[in-house]
């Protein structure tokens, strides 16, 4: 009997299932903070993220894109500016509403504003050919057929549009480009980026004949017609949320395939980048090693005009410092990258459906500030699971002393095999869960990021330990006074009551030091009243089986007198001064 109550005590029968609904619950809390969670696992890796990777568009800007400057060498070429930006587009009216890319749908607006007979130029010019837009060109190109007359035109990045460009539009002529136009031209897009506005270059060439769908060569001996600057704001809430990740000693990189200077601008706007952060652009990350990445990618705060295939490489860099990466993207070119990720987040608006498929957590909002609430509340949840975990063990751990001590002692057996499973039964279901629901701790997110994958550390073993011990010494005193071995009369069915009513009881006292490692109890007693109600549930059922005379002989227990019940409520409140002054000489060991 003794082994099967020593069997019965050393396994937390309802750990696994706690957990897992611990979770669950967090996935559904994470659901009404616009966080979807694709993978149950990934709630507790989220609390342990170390670094974000975002893009900039659409996450941590509002992607409402409006054109509010451009660029000319002469003012009259206004037209063929418009006209370009409006035929290299795939964004239409549909029912009063535009539909296409936001970058494409502030270009239509803005043409159709300046006054371009947007209808009678598609009409005249009807697009014929196309080369889609990729993100390693970084250009679109759009072919148009009226009559004879066959034109191409092209928008993209600035360098990317310069790269095929040897003449230049002025005045409606066509003139061989020069050095102080191209440096003209640069110095012009700078002065946009530094305004923080995401700058497109806008070309066109005459061609002969039609070219077929995908012809990249189209994109050489190209003639230069202006720039559109647009400008994208900040997320009013990303400023604060970056400032909170700092705070929780996360580190925020920002990727875009925006201009260098423009993607420098926003860094600066929203407080991403400090003292000594750098900006590189993809082609400077080509130069790099694997091992030169690997040594500055800490000092890097901005990647510009990068693509999806760089990102792997940026993961791989912070990876093998340690650290858990969270990845967000929208394409389909970003799977991989969010695959390979910790925790990949795909755009719930604007992702695609293979890059929502890779990804362990969808943004129902596309808003990075969501990403940061999920890391709040992966850390709620990973303290919620260490608690539940702490609680169980620390519980069986005093069960287990007791037995083990009684049997090397070679005395009689304190606890039957009934009590170990009505006390599993009480304690390990309701608190647990309970607990498993605990509000977060005030400043979770001021302190630094849990880099240890397992859930038990060093100090949770400590805690786990004296604790468990502390409850097995307590209803092992109460046994030996019950049983007589103190010097008073007593019996061995006197001494079990005692010892399984002080174990019991201790267990739910011991659940509402497990709110905090070092809050003391007299400030969380009342913070999650679940806790409250499985604690007055479950000592209800504590109580019948004590004073119901059924129950009480089904279990093979006595009735106690006022001097036994002072000696029990004496030792079940023993827990709460024991761990505050473990908390007070700070040797209760670090947050687990």
């Amino acid at each position: 009997m003794s082994s099967v109550s020593l069997a019965v005590a050393v396994i937390p029968e309802s750990l696994p299932a706690v957990a897992t609904i611990v979770m669950a619950m967090g996935v559904q809390r994470l659901a009404k903070r616009n966080a979807i969670i694709r993978n149950l696992s990934s709630v507790e890796t989220l609390g342990g993220a170390t670094v974000i990777c975002s893009d900039k568009t659409g996450t941590l800007t509002q992607n409402k894109m409006t054109v509010t400057k451009t660029w000319l060498l002469n003012e009259t070429d206004e037209r063929e500016l418009m006209k370009g930006a409006y035929l290299c587009n795939d964004a239409r009216l549909s029912d009063g509403q535009w539909v296409g890319d936001p970058t494409e749908t502030a270009l239509s607006e803005w043409a159709i504003k300046a006054g371009l007979d947007v209808e009678d130029i598609a009409n005249r010019y009807p697009r014929v050919a196309e080369v889609p837009f990729d993100s390693g060109r970084k250009r679109m190109t759009t072919v148009h057929q009226r009559g004879d007359d066959v034109i191409a035109y092209i928008k993209g990045g600035v360098d990317e549009v310069l790269a095929g460009v040897n003449e230049l539009l002025v005045d409606g002529e066509v003139r061989e480009i020069t050095d102080e136009d191209k440096t003209k031209i640069l110095d012009a897009n700078r002065a946009m980026g530094k305004d923080a506005l995401r700058v497109l270059a806008i070309a066109r060439r005459q061609l002969e004949d039609v070219i077929k769908d995908g012809d990249v060569n189209v994109e050489q001996h190209m003639t230069f017609v202006g720039l559109i600057g647009m400008i994208d704001p900040p997320r009013e809430e990303v400023k604060i949320a970056i400032q909170e990740c700092k705070d929780a000693g996360i580190e925020v990189v920002m990727i875009t395939g925006d201009h260098r200077t423009t993607a420098e601008a926003i860094g600066m706007q929203i407080g991403l980048m400090q003292d000594g952060d750098k900006v590189i652009t993809g082609l400077e990350l080509d130069q790099m090693s694997d091992e030169d990445l690997y040594k500055d990618v800490r000092s890097i705060a901005v990647y510009a005009r990068v693509s999806p295939e760089h990102k792997m490489r940026i993961i791989d860099a912070w990876k093998k410092h340690g650290e858990v990466v969270a990845m967000t993207g929208d394409g389909v070119n970003d799977a991989p990258a969010l695959k390979k990720s910790d925790i990949g987040a795909a755009m719930g608006i604007v992702g695609t459906e293979v890059a929502k498929g890779a990804a362990d957590m969808i943004l129902t909002d596309d808003n990075f500030a969501t990403v940061v609430n999920a890391v709040e509340e992966g850390r709620r949840i990973r303290d919620n699971i260490t608690k539940a975990i702490s609680y169980l063990l620390s519980c069986n751990v005093g069960e287990l002393v007791v037995l083990l001590i009684a049997s090397f002692m070679n005395w009689a057996t304190p606890l039957l095999p009934i009590h170990i499973l009505w006390i599993n039964l009480v304690t390990d279901s309701l608190p647990a869960l309970a607990l498993g629901v605990d509000p977060a701790e005030e400043g979770i997110m001021k302190r630094q990021p849990n880099r240890d994958t397992s859930l038990l550390t060093k100090p949770m073993y400590f805690r786990i330990g004296y604790q468990g011990i502390m409850i097995g010494v307590l209803t092992l005193v109460a046994f030996l006074y019950g049983y007589g071995a103190l010097g008073q009369e007593g019996s061995l069915a006197q001494g079990q009551t005692m010892a399984f009513t002080v174990l019991a009881f201790s267990q739910l006292v011991h659940a509402y030091n497990i709110h905090s490692t070092h809050g003391t109890v007299f400030k969380t007693f009342f913070v999650n009243k679940w806790l409250i109600i499985a604690t007055f549930v479950n000592a209800m059922m504590m109580l019948a089986v004590l004073f119901v005379p059924v129950l009480r002989d089904l279990f093979k227990l006595v009735s106690m007198d006022s001097s036994h019940w002072m000696v029990v409520l004496a030792l079940i409140f023993i827990p709460i001064p024991v761990v505050e002054l473990m908390k007070v000489l700070k040797l209760n060991g670090n947050r687990a």
